[in-house]
């Protein structure tokens, strides 16, 4: 793989305006293409696909992971942790309800992380997450 793979990632949301304020207006991504039933949205310099599947929405499993409810399916961003400080503070002041409140993971070890998790308007979850260090990403 090289540092020019990107990943693409369709997931169901139950409304297309919804989805456009939560990711577009409040997570700051640009969109790209859309019809009625999708949008493109530049999430971080990947491919991110809202599709109009109001039936598939949601979440219902989670594991536990440091003593949280970490939901099975979610995805996310690995963020610088100023980046990550700043968009913790953002989502603060517009109120959003997390699933698990920003702090650090596995605090003192090898992938140290801060991590936060929340819900868009759909019910998909999200985790954002900043490593002490980037070189610990995938380190055992």
């Amino acid at each position: 793989m090289t540092s020019t793979s990107l990943f693409h990632l369709a997931f169901p949301v139950k409304d297309i305006a919804e989805a456009r304020a939560f990711y577009g207006d409040l997570l700051g991504c640009p969109e790209g293409r859309s019809s009625e039933k999708w949008v493109d949205f530049n999430f971080y310099g990947h491919q991110l696909v809202a599709h109009l599947a109001p039936e598939e929405t949601g979440f219902s499993v989670s594991n536990s992971v440091d003593d949280h409810d970490v939901p099975s399916r979610h995805f996310g961003a690995i963020l610088a942790l100023p980046e990550w400080e700043a968009l913790a503070e953002k989502l603060k002041a517009a109120k959003i309800k997390f699933i698990i409140e920003p702090y650090i993971r596995f605090k003192g070890e090898v992938g140290e992380q801060a991590t936060m998790f929340f819900l868009d308007p759909s019910g998909n979850a999200l985790e954002f997450k900043s490593f002490a260090n980037m070189d610990y990403i995938f380190a055992k």
